[in-house]
């Protein structure tokens, strides 16, 4: 009896001078790596409170591991000077400072000569989507975060299957979680069937875990190098409205032409490049382009490696230069603060300040939780917008009716920090003025409906605001 009492004292002596080993080694990471003060606060309490766990969870979720194996296809691009972008830019324009900031920001130039047209929901997109890997002669290239095997799904595995059987270069890749992480009927089908497919950062080795928090959400089509699509649309059935799903998702895709089509490939290619280690550099992926409209625009890319906060930053950027209006249209709205008090501080200033979101998108939690960050925007004089169903699944934003943001991008720290994400600036008032109307079908969100929630409503929307980080 004596020495199993002293053989569990020692056990338990071991395990606690383990336990301060790993804290303090967590404490010592969070301290050199972690930019965010609550984020460090916080990592460093779960890791000393919680002996072992807080540590794995930090292992898994807390640590960026993700270093990309280029930095660019061609050579990191140098940012554009102040007078390449004056020689593209209106002098009388207001929005010109934030034209020279994303530049600096993304090391990418602003590409004249764009025309770009809007598609709504899979009911527009997928056709014309389909079409062009139809007439597709020398490559295409699909990015999705979601790509179901379904009734919508099947049609693009044929297109592809097709397209890659009469000799086009043709490459998939699917997000490793949102494509299916058990089981994925699209990676499957397509690889039976010859055509190159990868998943972004899956696998089942205990090694690579910590990657199952970095998620690759953006969404591309480019065809030949001269066609692109991007927007929020995954590839699904329930996108499709005239098949009547049981769930119908709203959305809003883009089809592109022009020279902003080169950026877009080149992001394609990137994330191939890092999944697979395959370059795709030749002419059938880049060709040369011309202008096919009038419309400027720039692709803004972010996620957990070299463009980390890239998008947050332009969002921060274009508030900052609104003079007249910011319109903000997104299914889930729980942004870092930053942006909160950004547009906080825009409507004090005299900016109308717009944020319209779906009555109740697909995941309720975060709908209890952005209630909390709604009340102050409300009270410094922003008007918060309500769309009835069916969910609507768009991601915009619209500075002065001029300058417009669009892509993949959720208002919610996740998109912003975490995930992969594409977006598209355009300096368009034509454009910015079709997609920018609020829908008459909206209704307002107001104090009083926000005083009206009994106690334990305001308790459950206060403890789920505290997994912002992981929503």
């Amino acid at each position: 009896m004596a020495l199993n009492t002293e053989l569990f004292w020692l056990l338990g002596e071991f395990a606690a001078v383990m336990h301060v080993a790993i804290a303090s080694a967590v404490t010592v990471h969070v301290l050199l790596y972690k930019r965010n003060v609550g984020a460090a606060v916080s990592w460093i309490g779960i890791a000393w409170l919680s002996p072992f766990l807080g540590a794995l969870l930090y292992a898994i979720m807390g640590i960026n591991r993700v270093k990309r194996r280029a930095q660019r296809l061609r050579g990191r691009l140098q940012p554009p000077t102040v007078a390449e972008e004056k020689a593209l830019a209106d002098p009388a324009d207001p929005l010109t400072p934030l034209e020279f900031a994303i530049g600096r920001l993304t090391g990418l130039p602003v590409e004249p000569g764009n025309r770009i047209e809007t598609l709504h929901s899979g009911d527009e997109a997928y056709p014309r989507m389909l079409a062009a890997i139809a007439a597709a002669e020398k490559s295409v290239g699909l990015m999705s975060y979601i790509f179901r095997a379904d009734k919508a799904g099947e049609a693009f595995h044929q297109a592809l299957i097709q397209a890659q059987r009469r000799g086009v270069e043709v490459r998939v890749l699917i997000d490793g979680v949102g494509g299916g992480y058990f089981w994925s009927g699209t990676y499957n089908h397509l690889r039976r069937a010859g055509v190159p497919v990868a998943r972004f950062l899956h696998s089942y080795f205990p090694l690579r875990m910590p990657f199952v928090n970095l998620r690759n959400h953006r969404k591309v089509l480019v065809v030949d190098g001269r066609v692109g699509f991007t927007g929020g649309i995954n590839i699904g059935a329930e996108n499709v409205r005239a098949d009547n799903p049981p769930h119908i998702v709203l959305d809003r895709h883009f089809q592109l032409e022009g020279p902003i089509v080169g950026q877009l490939t080149e992001a394609f290619a990137d994330d191939w490049l890092f999944t697979t280690g395959e370059k795709l550099l030749t002419g059938h992926w880049f060709p040369p382009l011309e202008k096919a409209g009038t419309v400027p625009a720039r692709v803004v890319t972010s996620g957990p490696d070299e463009d980390m906060e890239q998008i947050e930053f332009v969002a921060l950027h274009a508030i900052s230069c609104a003079n007249k209006s910011v319109r903000v249209v997104t299914p889930y709205f729980l942004p870092p603060e930053p942006l909160t008090m950004s547009l906080g501080l825009a409507a004090l200033r005299g900016v109308t300040v717009d944020i319209v979101l779906p009555e109740h998108s697909n995941h309720p939690v975060v709908d209890w939780a952005r209630r909390i960050p709604l009340r102050p925007l409300i009270e410094a004089g922003c008007r918060v917008w309500l769309m009835p169903a069916p969910f609507d699944h768009s991601k915009l934003m619209v500075i002065d009716d001029s300058w417009t943001l669009i892509g993949s991008a959720n208002w919610d720290t996740r998109s912003f920090r975490l995930n992969f994400e594409l977006n598209v600036e355009l300096h368009d008032p034509d454009f910015a003025c079709t997609v920018g109307a609020v829908a008459p079908t909206t209704r307002q969100l107001t104090l009083g409906e926000l005083d009206s929630d009994p106690l334990p409503i305001r308790l459950r929307n206060s403890a789920a605001r505290l997994l912002q980080p992981y929503l």
